[in-house]
Parts: C-alpha cells; structure tokens; sequence
C-alpha cells in the first residue's frame, strides 16, 4: 500500500473504532451503584417496617395472653360472691365483692371490655350458645341468661361469652 493511508482498502471513515469512553464508562458504573445502593436502602426500610410490625403483633398476642389468664380470676371471684347469696352485710361477702370490682376495674383500665348481658343480640361471633329458652322479658334471638361473660380487648375477641339464647314460643 502507498500513499500512506492507516485504512485498510474498502474501509470506510465511518467505520473507524471509536476509542472507549472512561468517563462514559465510570458514570454508567456509579448510575448502576446507586440504583443498587437505592434499592438496598428501600429493601432495608421494608424490613424494618415489617420487623416493627411483627414486634407489635407478637407484644399484644403477649398482652391478650395475660389479660386472658386473668379473666378466670375474675371468674372465680365472681363465683366466690354468688356462693354467698344476698348476704351484703356479711364482711367477708364485702371483701370479696371490693376485690371482683377492683379485678374488673385493672381489666377495664387494660382497654378489657366487658360484653354478654341479658337483653343483648345474639352474635354467634362473640357469643357461644349453650342452649335456648322460652323468650321471655327479652325478645327472641337475644340472651336471655349469661353463664359465663365475653371479654374483648380493643375489638379483638379474648374469650366469647357463653349464653342462653331466648327462642320464640312455638307450636
């Protein structure tokens, strides 16, 4: 070859190599590391949201599970009272009914809700029915006697009450 042209016969100029770009080059490398730094920014924020959530889930699970067991001290201070009948002036029958109310106070500043009283719908969802009855100063389809009260905590169900619906009188 003469006339010294580096190009090779039936290359074009158009077709040259074009050298790299580091610039070009570095600026796609730090766009890729902080699209992945982003992401594990986000992936980390996620996990702490999802961490709290399950801390809290697991704290009240603890908290319904304490506040359960202490319904059956309530019940049986309950039953402690009925045993003593109409006797109000009996100092033991006061002790007792002192603590019942201060058992069901703690409950109640614990956000404890009480639920499951004559008169009230029945509610399969917060009620269990041990039987049914003759409707009698309550209508048909309400509780007509309560054997053991229903708490919930917040709206969440701790325990169902356990009834006696009242049934309309039929042939």
């Amino acid at each position: 070859m003469s006339g010294g042209d580096p190009r090779e016969p039936g290359e074009r100029p158009e077709q040259a190599v074009e050298a790299p770009d580091p610039l070009g080059e570095l600026q796609e490398r730090l766009a890729a590391t902080e699209d992945r730094l982003l992401r594990a920014l986000a992936d980390l924020d996620n996990q702490r949201k999802r961490l709290a959530r399950e801390i809290e889930r697991e704290r009240e699970d603890i908290r319904a599970g304490v506040l359960a067991d202490w319904l059956e001290v309530a019940d049986s201070a309950e039953r402690a009272l009925a045993a003593f009948g109409d006797r109000a002036d009996d100092p033991m029958f006061v002790g007792l009914a002192a603590l019942a109310a201060q058992i069901e106070e703690a409950l109640r500043r614990q956000g404890v809700q009480r639920f499951g009283a004559p008169g009230e719908p029945f509610d399969p969802a917060r009620h269990e029915a041990l039987g049914t009855m003759p409707a009698g100063e309550v209508p048909p389809g309400s509780v007509a006697a309560v054997i053991r009260a229903g708490y919930a905590l917040d709206g969440r169900l701790l325990r169902p009450a356990q009834v006696v619906v009242a049934r309309a009188e039929g042939p």
